[in-house]
Formats: C-alpha cells, structure tokens, sequence
C-alpha cells in the first residue's frame, strides 16, 4: 500500500548553497541531515507540508548523485513512496515484473529503502520507504516538524504516451486515478499530493520528471521572501508564481495560492 509521496529528491552540487534558497528563501524547515558512505552522499530533508524534499550532495566524484550531476546537472533526482511495509511492496513489486535496484530493504535517511530501478517506471527513478519511529518525519505532526507554510502538491512527469505511463505506475503501486477534464493529460493521487503526467510535447520533450507544484500558505509572505533574497528567474501570475531552474538548482518550480 502506497501511503503518499514521502519526498520528491533533488540532487545539487553543495547542500550549503540549496539551504539558502530551500531552507533560508522557501521557509522549508530542516528535519535531519547525515552522512551516507553506502550512497556516496550527504543527504538532508526538509519538511514541505505532510512531504519533504531530499537535498543530496556526492561525497565523491564516483558516486551515482555526482555521475547524476555529470550528466544532467542540478535538478529532480527521485521520488519516494510512503509505504507501511517496505519488503512486502517490493517483493509485490518484482512479482509484477518491475526491475529492482534493491531486492531487500536497506537503512536509509527516510528509515527503511528500496529502489526500483529507472526501467521499471518509465525513466523515474522510485524509491520506496518505511519510515521509523526515530524518523524525524514519523508522525506526520503538521503543527511542529511539518510547519512550513509550503506544502507539495504535484510532481510534473513528462511522457510521450501519459496513459500508459500512468498504467505502468498503477499496476505497480494501484494509485487512483484523478478525474480531469479531458484531453491528454492523467493525473494519480498519491496520498494528499498527485503525480500529473503530461505529454512531453507539452514540456519540452522531456521525459521523466520536469516539474513540482506547491501551495503556499502565506503567499504574500513568500514573494516578500523572494523580494529580499532577490531571487532571480521568478515569473508572477495572479495568485501563483513559477521559478525558473536558476533559482532553484535545476527544478521547475510552481508555487500557488489556491488548492
């Protein structure tokens, strides 16, 4: 059973530097940040409503994080499913023919991990996570570890075919589908959040991963943040913002103030 989206990964070339705008300009506060030697990073999480974003940094230049940034630069790296049993569902996983980068589950910084390999959902890396008790995350308490005024909403995944993409990630893990309003668009609900897969067309041909939505709760407040930090590549609409990856190590960025 897939709970929600636990976090959203981004890979970037220092966490010092993403703190400043992922923590200091959006308000994210930090949950935990350690040492990974057998992933080869440094990794932090911050919290972004009832989700959390991972920040991850290569500890050296072999690491698959820096191969990452070799190839496509700063930007989203992976998302995570919340999921009460992290075994059983890839164990489920594998009986459906998925391939698996991890057959077992395996400590990690969002508790117990497994990582389907890209191959098996359409070119987005899937990791799977149980989170622990001592998972600063764990309680899913919204008015102290998760008090940020942001909250994500949607990530954006780029298909050339969203249908059957959308059926690849709903035989794997059974998310609902959203009802929208016609055209070529599918949208599955994760939990409170959604993934939205779109026709790469649509973005400039990018597959996998291109985008995440967020609301912000005190959104007069966040464009003040950006005002002060003078924050760069930031396009204003009415009652929603987007960032350009500039501001944002590499991530197309939507923020609004409407559900």
């Amino acid at each position: 059973m897939i709970r929600a989206i636990h976090h959203v990964g981004i890979a970037v070339k220092r966490l010092t530097h993403a703190y400043r705008f992922y923590r200091d300009v959006l308000g994210l506060p930090l949950l935990t940040e350690a040492e990974l030697p057998d992933q080869g990073v440094r990794a932090a999480l911050l919290a972004a409503g009832d989700s959390e974003i991972e920040l991850l940094e290569p500890l050296g230049a072999s690491s698959a994080v820096a191969r990452f940034l070799a190839r496509h630069g700063e930007g989203l790296h992976h998302l995570c499913f919340d999921t009460p049993d992290v075994g059983a569902e890839l164990t489920a996983a594998k009986d459906k023919g998925a391939e698996l980068i991890d057959a077992t589950p395996r400590p990690g910084l969002a508790g117990q991990i497994g990582f389907l390999h890209p191959r098996a959902c359409a070119g987005v890396l899937v990791e799977l996570a149980t989170p622990g008790a001592a998972h600063p995350g764990a309680s899913n308490d919204a008015s102290a570890l998760h008090s940020s005024g942001l909250r994500l909403k949607r990530l954006i995944i780029g298909a050339k075919d969203p249908r059957a993409t959308a059926g690849i990630f709903q035989r794997l893990f059974a998310l609902p589908e959203v009802a929208m309003n016609g055209g070529p668009r599918v949208m599955l609900g994760v939990g409170r959040g959604a993934l939205l897969l779109v026709p790469d067309a649509e973005v400039g041909g990018a597959e996998g991963m291109v985008a995440l939505s967020m609301i912000a709760g005190d959104f007069d407040g966040l464009l003040a943040a950006f005002q002060r930090a003078g924050t760069s590549g930031v396009l204003l609409g009415t009652g929603e913002v987007t960032l350009e990856p500039v501001a944002t190590h590499g991530v197309h960025l939507h923020i609004s103030k409407y559900e």
